[in-house]
C-alpha cells in the first residue's frame, strides 16, 4: 500500500512510514493511492465468515504487499478479540454494537489494531516512539487501554477539561505506566490543534519519534472498515434483502470515512448517513455545498463536539470529491440535545433498549432520513459507546438507575492523575521537551 498526502506537496510513503508519521510534512492527511474492490467471491461467501476472518481478508487485500499472511493473521489475532453484533431493534432497524471491547467504545477497534501493528514494526526495528493523541471522549480511553504497557511506546493524551464524562476521564487518567493525561483548559479543537502543531514542529520531531493515534492516522481507519463488512455479513445471515443504509454518529468523521473505504472496496451500501449534534458543518455542507468550520459547541454527545472535523477531506475524496457526488453517496442530519434526550427516552420506553447520547443522535438521524426518503431500507445505526459511560445523562433522561458493567464501575473509585495545561503551544512544547 502506497499513500499520498491530500495536500499533494509531500512524497508518497509506505504504510509503515504513514503510520509512524501520522501527518505528512505538508499538513495533509495520508490516503491510499488505490483502493481496489474485494474479489467477488468474498461477497458471495461473506455470510460464512466471522469478524476476525473478515478482518484478515480485508487486511490481506489492502496490506498484502507490506506484510506477510502470517504477520497479518498475528496482528488480527492480537487485536480483534471481541465481537460487534447487530441487534434487531425494530423492523428494518438494527443497532451495530461497537462497545464490546476493553474501553467499551468503537475506538477499541482502531486503537488495538494500531497498537498491534506498531508493536510489530517496533520489535523488528528496535525503535521507541511517543504517541500524542487528542480526545473528545472515547479515543483517549481506547488508546490508553490499547497501548498500555506496550513495549517501546509512551502515550500522551490531551483532553478538554470538564468536557468528557466522569467515566471517560477515569479511563484515560487512572492507568499510569506509559500513559500520561494532559487536562487542557479549552476545547477538543484546542487539543487537536496542539497535537497537529507538535507533529509539524522541527525541534520536537528531532527530539522524539512522534506518532498519532487519532483518526488522522490511516491505521485507525483500516480496522474500522472491518465492522461495516461484518454488519453486512450479519444482515445477510438474517435474511435481509432490502438496501442497507449505515447511520454513523459523526464528529471528526473518521468512522464514516472508514465506511466509505469499505464501500470503495465493493461493500454494497445504499447510503451513508452522517448524524451530528449541534456541531454540524458537514450536514450544512451536504445541504448547501459550502463547508464552513466553526468553534465547537458543548453538547450531551460530547465525543462528537468537533467544529473542524479533521477527516472532512478524506470523507470528501472517498465519497466522490465533488459536492454533487458526495451528496449522492451521503446524507446529513443534526439533532439538538433536547431531541437527543427525547429519543433516548422514546427508544427505552418502546423497546427497553438503552442508548448512549451518541447512538440516540444516530437513531434520530436515521429517522429523519426515513422520513425524507422512505423506510424501504434496512438501517444499521452504529452504537459507538456503552450507555454507562454517560451515566448521569442516561439516568436523568430515563428517570431510573441503570446497570453499570464492572469494568466501568471499578473505575469510579480510582483517583485521576492528570497534568493541567493551557492552550498555548509553547507551554505544551516546553512540557514535552522537559
Amino acid at each position: 500500500m502506497k499513500l499520498y498526502s491530500t495536500q499533494h506537496e509531500s512524497p508518497d510513503v509506505s504504510l509503515e512510514e504513514a503510520i509512524f508519521r501520522g501527518l505528512p510534512p505538508d499538513n495533509g492527511l495520508y490516503m491510499p493511492q488505490e483502493i481496489a474492490p474485494m474479489p467477488a467471491v468474498f461477497f458471495e461467501t461473506i455470510h460464512t465468515l466471522t469478524l476476525p476472518q473478515i478482518a484478515v481478508a480485508v487486511c490481506k487485500h489492502l496490506l498484502g504487499d507490506e506484510l506477510t499472511d502470517a504477520e497479518i493473521e498475528g496482528i488480527i489475532a492480537r487485536s480483534m478479540t471481541f465481537e460487534a453484533p447487530v441487534v434487531d431493534l425494530e423492523p428494518n432497524v438494527g443497532v451495530l454494537e461497537l462497545f464490546h471491547g476493553p474501553s467499551m467504545a468503537f475506538k477499541d477497534f482502531g486503537a488495538r489494531f494500531m497498537a498491534a501493528i506498531m508493536s510489530h514494526y517496533l520489535v523488528k526495528s528496535a525503535r521507541e516512539i511517543r504517541i500524542l493523541v487528542a480526545t473528545s471522549g472515547d479515543t483517549g480511553g481506547a488508546v490508553a487501554q490499547g497501548f498500555f504497557n506496550t513495549p517501546g511506546i509512551s502515550v500522551t493524551i490531551l483532553y478538554p477539561s470538564g468536557k468528557v464524562s466522569d467515566i471517560q476521564e477515569k479511563q484515560l487518567t487512572t492507568l499510569g505506566g506509559n500513559v500520561t493525561a494532559l487536562e487542557i483548559d479549552g476545547t477538543f479543537d484546542d487539543c487537536q490543534r496542539l497535537v497537529k502543531q507538535a507533529f509539524l514542529d522541527a525541534e520536537l520531531r528531532a527530539a522524539f519519534e512522534l506518532a498519532s493515534a487519532n483518526s488522522i492516522n490511516i491505521a485507525r481507519l483500516i480496522p474500522q472498515s472491518f465492522y461495516y463488512f461484518a454488519a453486512y455479513a450479519e444482515a445477510r445471515r438474517k435474511g435481509v434483502t432490502k438496501p442497507i443504509v449505515f447511520c454513523v454518529p459523526s464528529g471528526n468523521f473518521g468512522n464514516i470515512s472508514a465506511g466509505l473505504m469499505a464501500y470503495s472496496m465493493g461493500l454494497p451500501v445504499h447510503d451513508f448517513i452522517a448524524a451530528c449534534n449541534e456541531n454540524h458543518p458537514v450536514p450544512d455542507y451536504l445541504a448547501t455545498g459550502n463547508y464552513t468550520p466553526s468553534p465547537s459547541v458543548e453538547t450531551l454527545s460530547n465525543a462528537m463536539d468537533v467544529g473542524t472535523p479533521s477527516n472532512f477531506i478524506r470523507m470528501k475524496i472517498l465519497a466522490g470529491d465533488e459536492w454533487k457526488a458526495v451528496r449522492d453517496r451521503m446524507k446529513g442530519y443534526f439533532t439538538s440535545d433536547e431531541k437527543t434526550q427525547a429519543t433516548m427516552l422514546d427508544v427505552f420506553e418502546r423497546n427497553s433498549y438503552i442508548m448512549c447520547p451518541h447512538t440516540a443522535v444516530g437513531y434520530d438521524g436515521l429517522s429523519q432520513y426515513m422520513d425524507e426518503y422512505g423506510d424501504d431500507v434496512f438501517g444499521i445505526i452504529l452504537a459507538t459507546a456503552h450507555y454507562a459511560k454517560f451515566l448521569p445523562t442516561v439516568e436523568s433522561t430515563l428517570g431510573c438507575t441503570v446497570d453499570v458493567p464492572e469494568r466501568l464501575a471499578s473505575l469510579l473509585h480510582l483517583q485521576k492523575k492528570s497534568i493541567p495545561m493551557g492552550t498555548d503551544f509553547e507551554g505544551f512544547k516546553k512540557y514535552l521537551l522537559g
